[in-house]
């Protein structure tokens, strides 16, 4: 019986492999995306780290709650300040390298930090961790949306954003168990080495693409498509068999004249460049939910265990095996909503991406409330998975959606923007989800269930939010695209 386990053993792994490169859509893009969601994967298991290890990691440096809050926020705090410059390098030079080189910056940041032999060492290695949150953003949007057709990104990029849940799952899961054995120090030099070997394989196997979308990748390609300098107008945003610019056609949507992009993108200052996207109405009601949506998740994040643990009576490693359980949801979450919101597109649903979004914060929400409120775990944890499923679910069609209404040679300063904001919004939510906490604590209750209620009323109102931008989002999509088209008639008008 063993032998016939082993025999049939490999065909299904096979099999599965096979299954897994045909979603993707052939081996370059698996290579793409693998690499991709790594880099949100050990972004957020660092974050995650921080709190699975906050123990050992108190009593080793004799700090207090506080001054831990105030180290997990600090990595948020100088990304935020650097995210801009990072969006403004994004747009400009080879982003393969701008990124390699960040992670190679965050291995030794994160040496630092498992060295620490006290608060204000911890403090100085976790700023120099903002590096990879200022540039993971925006590089990893532009280079997205010139690998991936406008047809495909929600779902591609709902596979990238799965890295970003199962990193903080490892983060909290193996990093407690490694840091309970050995030390706390220990998860971070792993992650340091970890780091490094990303960063040497992402400047070796991670093809740059021409800008503009000019070098697509098709399924089934197993290499780079040749760049192509000319093509026809609007080339850059979408090839006439892309969905957006048809059903923009079909309907005669125009486009607002006021902000098709006439100036050359490369002249923009960095404060021309926020305030054109800012002028966008769609795309700031999507950098609303995105940073509201985040701020969630980062208390979620920190004081999640605490809920668990407190609420259902359950120890440490209980507590992170269920939040571990409602990772799974989201990850289900993220990968179901970019395949869905695109298939709604290529239906003729031309706002898709915004109303799933809509609908899923609303329904987290929702979900939320009972699983928060009851102190049952059997009926609790189906309404956390669930839970989580829809608070991830927005992520792959509001990122894809971003990059629809902005033309794409301002992909990257444009998301430096949101990531600007989503950053504070996250360096904020430890210390918002906190003071609620002590403010509502009493003998019976440690004051969470409370705050993660009352924080669960924005995330209600962000349903709200996005889907107020359905009425604006078709007019930006026409405008971006004739801001695209105009950027290649500009082009095609240079010498070769």
């Amino acid at each position: 019986m063993p032998a016939d386990r082993h025999r049939w053993a490999h065909p299904r792994r096979r099999r599965l492999a096979t299954a897994v490169v045909a979603a993707v859509g052939g081996p370059l893009r698996l290579r793409i995306v693998l690499l991709l969601a790594a880099v949100l994967a050990l972004e957020n298991a660092d974050l995650a780290t921080i709190g699975a290890v906050a123990t050992g990691l108190k009593r080793d440096l004799a700090i207090s709650n506080s001054e831990l809050g105030l180290a997990a926020s600090a990595s948020f705090v100088v990304g935020a300040a650097a995210t801009i410059p990072a969006g403004a390098l994004a747009d400009r030079v080879r982003r393969v390298d701008l990124l390699a080189g960040s992670i190679v910056l965050w291995a030794a940041a994160m040496v630092a930090t498992g060295a620490a032999p006290s608060l204000v060492w911890l403090l100085v290695s976790r700023l120099g961790l903002g590096a990879v949150t200022a540039t993971a953003g925006p590089v990893l949007a532009s280079l997205v949306g010139d690998y991936f057709p406008a047809d495909e990104r929600a779902r591609m990029y709902g596979y990238i954003l799965s890295g970003e849940l199962l990193g903080g799952g490892v983060g909290f899961a193996v990093s407690g168990n490694v840091a309970a054995a050995t030390s706390w120090r220990v998860p971070f030099f792993v992650l340091a080495v970890a780091s490094a070997g990303l960063a040497w394989t992402i400047h070796r196997r991670l093809p740059e693409p021409a800008r503009a979308g000019r070098t697509r990748i098709p399924a089934g390609a197993d290499s780079m498509p040749a760049p192509s300098r000319r093509g026809d107008p609007g080339r850059g945003r979408s090839a006439e068999a892309e969905t957006a610019r048809r059903i923009v056609g079909e309907r005669n949507i125009p486009p607002r004249e006021e902000l098709v992009l006439r100036e050359a993108p490369g002249r923009m200052s960095l404060a021309g460049v926020a305030r054109y996207v800012l002028r966008i109405r769609t795309n700031v009601l999507l950098i609303v939910a995105s940073a509201v949506g985040y701020f969630f998740f980062a208390g979620l994040r920190t004081f999640g265990v605490v809920f668990v643990s407190h609420h259902f009576g359950l120890g440490q490693g209980a507590a992170t095996t269920v939040l571990v359980v409602t990772g799974l949801g989201a990850v289900i979450g993220v990968v179901a909503s970019g395949r869905l919101s695109d298939r709604l597109l290529e239906r003729g649903m031309i706002d898709a991406r915004v109303v799933t979004a809509a609908v899923a914060f609303l329904a987290a929400a929702v979900v939320l409330v009972p699983a928060v409120i009851v102190t049952s775990l059997v009926v609790a944890a189906p309404l956390m998975f669930v839970g989580g499923a829809a608070l991830a679910f927005p992520n792959p069609p509001l990122d894809a959606a971003r990059l629809d209404i902005v033309p794409s040679a301002l992909w990257g300063r444009a998301e430096s923007v949101r990531t600007l904001l989503r950053n504070c919004a996250q360096a904020a939510a430890p210390l918002a989800f906190g003071v609620l906490a002590d403010a509502f604590a009493g003998p019976r209750s440690s004051g969470i269930e409370f705050a993660f209620l009352i924080m669960l009323v924005p995330l209600a109102l962000n349903g709200a939010i996005v889907y107020a931008g359905r009425r604006s989002y078709p007019t930006d999509v026409a405008t971006a695209i004739e801001s695209d088209a105009e950027l290649e008639r500009r082009r095609q008008r240079q010498p070769a």
